[in-house]
């Protein structure tokens, strides 16, 4: 065995010896710590247990407090409940005490009562005697028997009924009169405030306005072909004169009057002026009208809210928008007719919806493209009849110019709205042409006396103010002149109402500083 190997077994050896001692060692650290964590594991299980036991006993005494509380309030509802029940049972038996003391008292009553009935039928049955005995008396000294005493008393009290009843019947009457007048009146003033529309006045001649001169000639076309084919295809007779930058155009039948008026803008327009073209734009612009009378006759219906029309007198309304007459315009003359109507239906107490419709068909007579004999209220009568009309409002359009006999409330209402609309002014062209000359007349006549300086018709001619000279005129003068003017108005002049006439006298000094 060499050194070397004999210092390998020693150091073996010496290394297996330290493993087993630090073996040993590393088991007792080890189990040292073993015990040490099984003892801090126990303290604190230990704690735990004793934590959980005192949140335990202190839920318990909570729900033991809960549940005492709970008992109590039980017990002091149940104690509530019983005085309750012990006051109630006081209350009847004072109540069945108060009870048997008024049966006492009811029957102590009734036995009053049927004495005190006993000695009524006594003196009844004396009564009865003494009555037949002064009927009897009677009938000896009148000789008459009761039942002809009852039928003459019966007579004379029927005949003084008759009288007062007449009176008090004529009263009636003359108050429902006074009062009649007055309602209408109101009924009256209410629908001319509540209503108020635009009107528009037009004639039988439209002007087409043009930039210059020249186009008249292209109008007119060689040898007058242009305005030739424009007539034929409109029906409307063409005026070019020396107007400047103007062409008139005159018909009677406003629609077509319109067709022409589109026709030569839309000509002009595009330049192209001949026979073929002008046929063409004539046709479409005819379409577009009719279109176009359609839907203002479709929209007049909603606006005024009229539903369940005929289409053709849906057509017929959209034609009033072209046809005037007395200068007013058709379309607003009857929507204001039809707006009116409804106004005082509803103020009768009428069926305003149907008034409404009666109101707006009341003209249509004068729109048929047929020209007809017939006046234009039975026209129109027909015309409602024939498309399916109530005969309600078939006889408010017949009867509104008196051609028939009125039958139902709707036909006065709608002439009554008629003539409210074609007299309010401003209506029709000759109202207001015969308004100003009134005025004008009104003026003149203060004028023509001494010292009147000028003259001013204000309030609608309802009052005359005369300024005069005070050179020329006294004060004394002044009030004999107002009373002169006053009478020569009311002598010569036609007017509604009054007319106040108020004479004014001042001096004025006027200087001028420079």
């Amino acid at each position: 065995m060499t050194e070397t190997t004999l210092y390998l077994i020693i150091g073996l050896s010496a290394l297996i010896v330290g493993a087993g001692l630090g073996y040993v060692i590393l088991n007792m650290v080890l189990t040292k710590r073993k015990e040490q964590f099984i003892k801090e594991r126990e303290e604190i299980s230990e704690n735990i247990k004793q934590k959980k036991m005192l949140e335990a006993k202190e839920k318990f005494l909570a729900l033991k407090e809960k549940h005492e509380a709970t008992i109590k309030d039980r017990n002091r509802k149940i104690q509530s409940a019983e005085d309750r029940v012990k006051s109630k049972e006081g209350q009847l038996s004072k109540q069945l005490e108060t009870q048997k003391r008024k049966e006492k008292e009811i029957d102590s009553i009734r036995g009053n009562l049927s004495n005190q009935l006993e000695v009524v039928e006594k003196k009844k049955a004396e009564l009865d005697k003494a009555h037949q005995k002064s009927v009897s008396l009677l009938e000896e000294i009148s000789n008459l028997s009761a039942d002809d005493a009852k039928e003459q008393l019966m007579e004379q009290l029927k005949e003084e009924a008759k009288v007062l009843a007449m009176g008090q019947m004529q009263e009636i009457i003359d108050d429902a009169k006074l009062r009649a007048n007055q309602d209408a009146k109101k009924i009256v003033i209410q629908s001319i405030q509540r209503i108020a529309t635009e009107h528009a006045i037009e004639n039988s001649v439209s002007v087409f306005n043009i930039e210059s001169d020249e186009i008249k000639g292209r109008i007119i076309g060689r040898e007058g072909r242009n305005i030739r084919a424009i007539e034929a295809a409109t029906g409307v007779e063409i005026i070019v004169d020396d107007t400047p930058e103007a062409i008139i155009l005159s018909c009677f039948d406003p629609v077509r009057r319109e067709i022409a008026r589109l026709s030569m803008h839309q000509l002009v327009t595009d330049g192209r002026i001949h026979p073929a073209r002008i046929e063409e734009v004539v046709a479409k612009v005819q379409k577009s009208i009719n279109e176009e009378i359609i839907e203002v006759g479709k929209r007049t219906c909603i606006d005024l809210g009229i539903h369940g029309m005929h289409s053709e007198l849906v057509r017929m309304v959209g034609r009033m928008k072209y046809r005037s007459s007395y200068g007013q315009n058709l379309l607003q003359h009857s929507r204001e007719v039809a707006n009116l109507c409804a106004t005082m239906a509803s103020e009768l107490g009428l069926n305003s919806k149907l008034a409404k419709r009666a109101g707006l068909l009341h003209d249509i007579g004068k729109v048929p493209e047929d020209e007809a004999e017939v006046p234009h209220a039975i026209l129109g009568m027909k015309l409602a009849e024939k498309f399916g009309e109530k005969p309600d409002v078939c006889n408010a359009i017949g009867a509104h110019h008196d051609e028939i006999e009125m039958t139902t409330l709707l036909s006065p209402i709608v002439q009554v709205c008629d003539a409210i609309s074609g007299a309010r002014p401003g209506a029709r062209r000759e109202v207001v042409e015969s308004y100003i000359q009134r005025l004008k007349d009104l003026e003149n006549l203060a004028l023509e006396y001494d010292g009147v300086n000028k003259s001013y018709a204000i309030q609608a001619g309802r009052e005359l103010r005369v300024m005069v000279e005070s050179e020329k005129v006294s004060d004394e003068r002044a009030d004999q002149l107002s009373f002169e003017i006053s009478q020569k108005i009311q002598n010569e002049m036609t007017y509604p109402g009054q007319v106040k006439v108020t004479v004014i006298r001042e001096r004025r000094a006027v200087n001028y500083a420079r």
